[in-house]
């Protein structure tokens, strides 16, 4: 805990966003630097709560001690702080600025007050790491003989990575893209998670020994869903390569499936085939490429400057849409979404310490009210169609509203009569979620599927239905948060280096035995 009658002396004060009229000029991380004075004493509002459910299922999925290192920063033991973080966190520089913060959620003190601001806590923490020189590269004194193969290297990937190389293991990842990082570099966007920060984990833990493999598609050549990062590498004259699945199978002693949720879920309506209509990853993901690549000059992205643009969808990859369009100085942005506007304090069917559903503007909604006067959500509408401007692009969208109150039968909603109406757009970007993960791989091996086409393998084990084959992250659960994607490939690298030992240990466990000092013989 923090200061005893900390959490009554001190109220919530977050670390600020950068002002939305500059940081819409830029694809800068939206963050300040923190006052240390003030993370200390929002530590201190940590109070004695008995249970942690920031800790509980409610809470962190990869149990951060965070009442701990909460105390510690208050009391100004920085380093002591970072031991306890990263006992739990592989990455915490990725968590602390784009998890949501469950933990948040479940605070104990969120019951009464705005809870603690655990997650600006746990960034500067692994901030000031980094600043410090504290963080260093610290490969495995042995090896065991022992070859991994990853195929992913978004965060699932990254976190089994790290944990089996930590354990001795040899670990090669396999990332079809240009980068290394999945959705943390191409999904993610650039103001809301520098990719330097991402490049540097990436270069630490190739210091540490994880040999990483680019351009490389394990599987064959075939139809990739539309915006796949494969196309848009072909686009710009890069080389990719192909491996066959059951050779990498024969040449390691265990392999990883962690490919991430890749699919997108699509809007069939009339006029869907119009141009001007995108997956919302396609233009995210060709906007962080070009940026990366050449600053936006090459001008290989979807560019929304000067125009009207509908996100269809809401979420965080919503509200990242209306951000990159912000920044591209888009004349319009409206995002629509089927369910009512959330309450501004939690409803009876949403108590504590469950994840509160509530009405609150993201960085980009913000932004989007600067400049345009509104929020630019509209809620309770669905789209019917998509209006020709006559010459095979969008001009427009139809929609109606609807009433949750009054489920018709078919749905759990029925149309309002007399709510028609066609908004202007010459941009739509969906932004409705994603089925599931591809299945070029696990078809060629002839792995089974669970009932929502995810590659089927328990949390005990993580294993396939092919012997040495695992999954974990969104490929295996389902979307989801980073942090679950971190949990995910700490549980996996466990369950396969018991099957290549037959040892159940974690990397800490190892190092605490090889640091035991034998008794003395009597």
């Amino acid at each position: 805990m923090g200061k005893p009658t900390g959490f009554k002396e001190y109220p919530r004060k977050s670390v600020p966003y950068r002002p939305p009229v500059i940081r819409i000029q830029d694809f800068k991380e939206i963050f300040t630097d923190p006052e240390e004075g003030e993370l200390r004493t929002q530590g201190a509002r940590c109070m004695d709560c008995g249970i942690p459910f920031c800790m509980s299922s409610y809470g962190c999925p990869i149990d951060n001690k965070i009442p701990e290192w909460n105390d510690l920063v208050y009391q100004g033991r920085w380093h002591d702080a970072l031991e306890r973080l990263l006992e739990t966190n592989n990455f915490p520089e990725f968590t602390g600025r784009v998890c949501p913060a469950p933990c948040e959620g479940a605070c104990v003190l969120g019951i009464v007050q705005p809870a603690v601001t655990i997650k600006n806590i746990e960034n500067a923490i692994i901030d000031q790491a980094f600043a410090e020189g504290w963080i260093k590269p610290n490969p495995p004194r042995v090896r065991t003989g022992k070859h991994v193969a990853i195929i992913g290297s978004g965060p699932a990937g990254l976190a089994a990575a790290d944990q089996l190389n930590r354990l001795g293991h040899e670990v090669t990842v396999f990332e079809r893209s240009d980068r290394i990082g999945g959705l943390l570099i191409y999904g993610i966007p650039n103001m809301k998670l520098d990719k330097a920060v991402v490049e540097r984990r990436i270069n630490l833990l190739r210091e540490e020994g994880i040999r990483f493999v680019t351009n490389t598609h394990v599987g064959t050549k075939e139809d990739f869903p539309a915006g796949h990062m494969t196309r848009i590498m072909e686009e710009h004259g890069e080389q990719i390569q192909y491996l066959d699945p059951q050779q990498l199978l024969r040449a390691h002693d265990a392999t990883l499936l962690a490919t991430g949720a890749t699919i997108p879920r699509d809007l069939r309506l009339p006029g869907r085939e119009l141009k001007g209509i995108y997956f919302a990853m396609d233009f995210l993901t060709r906007n962080t490429k070009s940026l990366l690549d050449s600053n936006l000059t090459d001008e290989m992205y979807i560019d929304a400057k000067g125009k009207d643009v509908i996100v269809i969808g809401g979420g965080d990859t919503g509200a990242d849409c209306i951000g990159t369009s912000l920044r591209h100085g888009c004349r319009s942005v409206i995002n629509f979404e089927l369910l009512e506007q959330p309450p501004t304090e939690r409803a009876a069917n949403n108590p504590w310490p469950q994840w509160p559903r509530l009405y609150r503007p993201d960085y980009s909604h913000a932004e989007s009210k600067q400049k345009f006067g509104r929020d630019p959500r509209e809620y309770a509408i669905m789209s019917k169609e998509f209006i020709d401007d006559g010459h095979g692009h969008v001009a427009g969208i139809k929609t109606v509203n609807v009433d949750w109150s009054k489920p018709n039968g078919k749905t759990p909603f029925s149309e309002v009569p007399g709510t028609e109406k066609v908004w202007q757009a010459d941009l739509v970007l969906l932004s409705l979620g994603f089925l599931g993960p591809e299945h070029t791989v696990s078809d060629m091996l002839g792995i089974r599927y669970d009932q929502r086409s995810n590659y089927r393998a328990d949390t005990d084990d993580y294993a396939t239905s092919i012997p040495g084959l695992f999954a974990a992250g969104d490929c295996r659960r389902g979307q989801s948060l980073v942090v679950w994607a971190i949990n995910e490939g700490r549980g996996a690298a466990r369950a396969i280096d018991e099957y290549l030992t037959g040892r159940n240990r974690t990397p800490e466990e190892e190092q605490e035995e090889e640091l035991e000092i034998p008794p003395e013989a009597d």
